[in-house]
């Protein structure tokens, strides 16, 4: 009678749990879901969609929902997670305390959090998650878009290109990959000038003019881009003036896909995705359905999985044997051009430091900081594209106080 009344007792605590759990869950799809038909709603009622090409004039609050929901707005190409994928486990080492100053007045990292233009931010120590933020209405599972960090990602896959032999030299020209090119500016233009963005041809990157030629090409591919690349003029001799330049990661795209034979999401997907065992699918933006990535730009990836490119790179700094990339790849890259000390191949370099960072317009970033084995990753919506800005100010001063709490430990 006790056994039976100890099953009786049983079953009805595995019912009432399994009855929370069908709860719980039913409340978290209702959530998601309401939150995504919320967000559709207010796509549809700013018409995001119809203004895609003006995504770079979208108002700040537009940005907010816009730029993690480009997955259902935009056409795009998976780049799918391991099967053996498994979510990092938070291991807390006291950063939630820090504090930082800013012209004098003390901000916590929860102060930071709360600016209107923080999204997220994600703290990896010796490839451990040991900090993990986010804004209302985003989490670990958000997919937000990338801007210019994608520029390294496509820098690292042409080190993988190399690798298989695809391509067989950083300073193979290239017309060589592309011969659309031949006899426009870039004709003697070698892939390390590109990469570089010391290619000597003229282009215009300011993105609060709606005539430069960022906002008229920037995401420009295949066919489009060749055409409009093609009429440019030759401003500088090729290797002696650094001029940034998103079309030339956008031809890294084209010439990477060129030397493959393949996608970049694909190939993506197979050299740094799965055998990296990142938590959660990827989307890389397309021209149009079925078309191709934007080399320069659009890679919708969680901010654990940004982070974890950046330790990925970092992993890479001392080319092991079985690193996917071309022998010293990450250092070559990380070597400041003789045209601009703090430009590599497609990263930005820190003075007088082994420190390196992919970044993005409205304030994404993967910032690596080899010597603490450290990655700092955010998602960001600042007020302007480029220039000075509170968020800024705000993020310089947080990730000298992550960096220095590191340093002491």
């Amino acid at each position: 009678m006790q056994h039976k009344n100890k099953v009786t007792q049983l079953r009805t605590n595995t019912f009432r749990y399994c009855r929370f759990s069908l709860v719980a869950i039913t409340l978290f799809i209702g959530n998601t879901y309401a939150n995504v038909t919320s967000d559709d709603a207010f796509i549809k009622e700013h018409k995001l969609v119809e203004r895609s090409t003006d995504i770079l004039f979208w108002t700040q609050e537009e940005r907010a929902i816009g730029f993690k929901s480009i997955g259902r707005m935009w056409p795009t190409r998976v780049v799918a997670k391991s099967n053996n994928a498994k979510p990092m486990v938070l291991n807390d080492i006291g950063l939630s305390d820090i504090t930082y100053e800013v012209e004098g007045k003390k901000y916590t990292i929860e102060d930071f959090i709360g600016l209107k233009s923080a999204i997220g931010i994600v703290v990896l120590k010796d490839g451990e998650l040991v900090y993990e933020n986010y804004t209302d209405g985003n989490d670990k599972n958000t997919r937000w878009i990338s801007f210019s960090v994608t520029k390294s990602v496509s820098s690292l896959l042409i080190g993988a290109a190399i690798k298989d032999g695809y391509i067989a030299s950083i300073d193979d020209q290239v017309v060589d990959y592309l011969p659309q090119l031949k006899g426009s500016a870039y004709d003697g233009t070698s892939i390390k000038n590109v990469l570089h963005m010391n290619s000597g041809v003229k282009w215009n990157e300011d993105y609060s003019d709606p005539n430069s030629d960022v906002s008229q090409a920037g995401a420009s591919n295949g066919i489009t881009l060749i055409n409009y690349v093609k009429a440019l003029p030759r401003a500088h001799k090729p290797g002696t003036v650094f001029n940034y330049n998103t079309a030339e990661s956008n031809l890294i795209g084209e010439l990477l896909r060129s030397a493959i034979g393949n996608n970049a999401a694909t190939y993506l997907q197979d050299k740094i995705w799965q055998p990296y065992a990142m938590e959660s699918d990827a989307l890389w933006v397309l021209d149009r359905p079925n078309g191709v990535e934007t080399g320069g730009c659009c890679l919708l990836a969680s901010l654990r999985d940004f982070a974890k490119v950046g330790q990925f790179a970092y992993e890479q700094l001392p080319s092991p044997e079985n690193s996917p990339l071309a022998k010293n790849w990450l250092t070559d890259s990380v070597t400041p051009s003789d045209t601009y000390p703090n430009y590599g191949y497609q990263w930005w370099l820190e003075n007088d430091r082994n420190r390196f960072r992919a970044s993005g317009i409205f304030g994404q970033a993967i910032a690596i900081y080899p010597e603490l084995g450290l990655v700092i990753a955010k998602h960001g919506n600042s007020p302007q594209a480029t220039g000075p800005s509170e968020y800024k100010t705000h993020e310089k001063a947080l990730d000298a106080a992550i960096v220095a709490r590191i340093n002491d430990m």
